[in-house]
């Protein structure tokens, strides 16, 4: 269960929270919510080492999100902006690292709606899973 879906057509000009998960779920959940016709894969970063991504979702997400193997940090009020590119968590959670774009913000000022990015997240961790027990 989580919190009701925050407004997913925040402006690129406003604050976002941001969703950050291994790189390889987060890779898999892009695919996933692009095939599955998505209204909006919203702006994704990738850390230096590709280690971690970085879904934007909107403000006030990180209150709601309990998702395992996933951070959302709140960052509404600390100043995270678009296209101003933040740092993101290393694995150990602490070390931050320089981030770039893997999917640029976009004209619409879309971000990814937490609710579809859950699911996909979800079924991203599922596939891996099957994956790493058919060897």
């Amino acid at each position: 269960m989580h919190a009701p879906t925050p407004d997913a057509s925040a402006s690129p000009a406003e604050p976002c929270d941001l969703v950050t998960v291994p790189a390889r779920q987060g890779l898999e959940a892009v695919d996933i919510l692009r095939r599955g016709g998505a209204p909006a894969v919203g702006p994704v970063l990738h850390d230096g080492a590709c280690d971690t991504l970085g879904f934007l979702v909107p403000p006030g997400t990180a209150a709601g999100w309990d998702m395992p193997g996933s951070a959302c940090t709140r960052t509404a009020g600390r100043g995270l902006r678009l296209p101003e590119l933040p740092e993101l968590p290393g694995p150990d959670g602490a070390t931050p690292r320089p981030a770039d774009w893997l999917l640029p913000p976009g004209d619409s000022g879309e971000v990814t709606d937490p609710a579809m990015l859950r699911e996909a997240l979800g079924q991203a961790a599922r596939l891996i899973e099957a994956a790493d027990g058919c060897h």
